[in-house]
């Protein structure tokens, strides 16, 4: 129960930051983008990709709060069992990355962003999804 509702903050916490950039706030928006060694971005993203980016994280951080118990919900069996690996794959494999600009093997390493992909970002996603899947498991 622990576990699950520690990872629903986090989620929803990641999901609320994407929703400030919804709606014009700047904080680690830049730094949250990939770049090129010249500097340019990798990715340009909308505000409608910030929002349906924070809808899924804060979907995600639901499902935990659900999967903790606090709340009795029956959501169909198959959105538990599926959900339940789903999530955390998701995660682990932006931890893995694309080999180039995000995740542990990327190519790009010098960047402002990569630095803090390394630190941050990669090693956040490799944590949740291993919350995830030890929630799957002890459950």
């Amino acid at each position: 129960m622990i576990l699950s509702i520690l990872l629903s903050l986090i989620l929803i916490g990641l999901g609320m930051i994407h929703f400030n950039w919804v709606i014009g706030g700047k904080f680690g928006f830049v730094e949250s983008l990939p770049t090129k060694e010249n500097g340019e971005r990798v990715l340009n993203p909308k505000k409608i990709d910030s929002a349906i980016v924070g809808i899924g994280l804060i979907a995600f951080g639901f499902f935990y709060v659900l999967k903790s118990g606090l709340i009795e919900y029956n959501l169909p069996e198959w959105i538990i069992k599926y959900g339940s690996w789903i999530i955390p794959i998701i995660f682990l494999l932006r931890a893995v990355g694309e080999f180039k600009y995000v995740g542990f093997f990327k190519s790009v390493r010098k960047t402002d962003f990569a630095k803090l992909d390394t630190k941050l970002f990669s090693p956040l996603c490799l944590i949740i999804g291993i919350l995830g899947i030890i929630i799957q498991l002890i459950k």
